[in-house]
């Protein structure tokens, strides 16, 4: 693929996918060199004069009125890196990893951070050549940033720590670095607490969460038309009329899709003149409540894109507007690295992916309730009594679905004082973004579930048949899951249906 370009101001989520999942190799864009290597005489400058300056000569949290001078300056640097290498549990998965490293160096790019380019172009290379450093998942309190995470990264840059291999295991970063022919850093003046303080682990979880969100939502209008088809479901309710009466974009979008995944179906005409005047919630109400998910996926991607084209380090080097001299400018303190923006989008992503999975169980229960499901067979069964159907799937959609209620919990409400009463109001962010991948994967599961179950509650409608774009999705489900003739073990059938659906397939019927 061509090489991404990085500058600190035109990132995409879908730029983070492909080289975090697809290995697209990236680059320093020349102008950002530019801007890097201004902010960086910024720095040499404040050092060369021996200047108080927050984090270049000084300590830091608590320890900011220690002055720090000479060659103490880069022991500083060695130190703050290993020091701050405390995170434990299980590692990040490599894309995710390599989804901060990148999110790390277009952050640095913006020419805002003092760092020399050099540190950033050792990003780049360790993405280009697959060097990946062992990041523990949990340690991070959300500000100064995600210390911790980031720390860890760092320690890989400078030669030390852990990175992980092909197999997953671990081997010492040297060793990695020079199989890979990359030269570890020495790192000067300011590049430690550059390279620490940010909010890159938990953007780079909640990045990577977001897209797959989206699959998501497309796949549950795409399940849902086919469980509304299943139940003999109106679209009466898709009515355009209605939606441009409350006119959330959402709405109006999946109020489309239903409509357009529907007409056509022989099983809609085939009821037209029956007696029902509407039906239950969780097929009538799909635009309301998918809509409200994909209103709510648009602001996540906003905050998300936002936050991968800032400066989000502690201090910010501002060079002279008028470039009258190359070394002159303010460094500044701030707060960018607070990630309350962030952990207010991952849990808010976490409730929204909550109620898609719900709406999806309670469609499921009325495929497989006898008194909720329009005449299907009971849990649709074939010898329902000798085979239990689809009787047990729903429990295990009812506890997937419990399970997020908790996890939808908001980790972003809660605070706790740490470094000495210096940082004494944190987000919480990457305990947003660790239980919301068990969100994400909980909504697929249970998406999986009940797509096996209205391919099944179709499959009973023959030789009625369902409309084109649903009997493509249909054949893309019978393509990894064959019709339940009696009986079998379906777990591996739910395995592979989730793999389907995080492939975007189904929602490749919408796209």
């Amino acid at each position: 693929m061509k090489a991404l370009h990085i500058n600190g101001n035109d990132l995409t989520l879908e730029a983070v996918r492909e080289v975090a999942v697809e290995r697209r190799p990236v680059l320093l864009d020349p102008d950002a060199r530019e801007a890097v290597n201004r902010a960086r005489a910024i720095v040499d400058a404040l050092v060369a004069h021996d200047k108080v300056s927050y984090a270049i000569t000084t300590g830091v949290g608590k320890l900011s009125d220690i002055r720090i001078v000479g060659e103490q300056i880069r022991e500083l640097q060695l130190n703050l890196i290993r020091s701050h290498a405390v995170g434990v549990g299980e590692a990040l998965p490599v894309a995710e990893t390599r989804a901060m490293m990148l999110l790390r160096a277009a952050s640095l790019s913006k020419g805002l951070s003092g760092v020399r380019a050099i540190t950033i172009d050792t990003i780049c290379e360790m993405l280009n050549r697959g060097v990946t450093p062992f990041v523990p998942s949990q340690g991070s309190v959300g500000a100064s940033g995600d210390l911790a995470p980031l720390a860890h990264l760092a320690l890989a840059l400078i030669g030390e720590g852990e990175c992980l291999d092909e197999k997953l295991g671990r081997i010492p970063s040297a060793d990695a670095l020079k199989q890979a022919q990359i030269t570890p850093l020495v790192l000067e003046a300011k590049e430690a607490v550059s390279l620490i303080n940010g909010t890159q682990a938990m953007l780079a979880v909640g990045a990577l969460a977001q897209l797959a969100a989206e699959i998501l939502v497309d796949s549950a209008d795409v399940i849902g038309a086919m469980a509304c088809d299943a139940l003999q479901g109106t679209d009466a309710a898709f009515d355009e009329r209605i939606h441009a009466a409350r006119p959330h974009p959402g709405q109006i979008a999946t109020a489309a899709n239903l409509r357009r995944l529907l007409v056509g179906s022989q099983i809609r005409d085939s009821h037209r003149d029956c007696a029902r005047v509407q039906d239950a919630y969780s097929l009538r109400c799909m635009p309301q409540v998918h809509g409200a998910v994909r209103d709510t996926l648009h602001h996540c991607r906003r905050v998300f894109e936002t936050e991968m084209n800032s400066a989000v380090d502690n201090p910010l080097v501002f060079p002279d507007p008028d470039k009258k001299k190359y070394d002159q400018g303010e460094v500044i303190s701030g707060g960018n690295f607070h990630g309350e923006p962030v952990a207010f989008a991952l849990d808010f992503l976490a409730i929204a992916l909550s109620a898609l999975a719900g709406i999806s169980e309670r469609r499921l229960e009325r495929m497989v309730n006898p008194a909720l499901s329009e005449g299907l067979p009971p849990f649709l069964a074939a010898g329902a009594g000798l085979n239990s159907g689809f009787m047990m799937p729903q429990v295990t959609a009812a506890a997937l679905v419990s399970e997020n209620k908790v996890l939808a919990h908001p980790a972003s409400v809660d605070s706790i004082t740490t470094s000495g009463n210096k940082e004494d109001f944190v987000s919480m962010g990457m305990t947003a973004a660790n239980k919301l991948k068990r969100v994400v994967d909980n909504t697929r599961n249970a998406m999986a579930i009940e797509a096996m179950a209205a391919a099944q509650a179709i499959d009973f409608h023959a030789p009625l048949k369902t409309s084109k774009p649903l009997q493509a999705a249909h054949a893309a489900i019978r393509s990894v899951c064959p019709t339940m003739d009696k009986d079998r073990a379906m777990y591996l059938d739910f395995e592979r249906l989730s793999s389907l659906l995080a492939s975007g397939k189904l929602a490749q019927v919408l796209r």
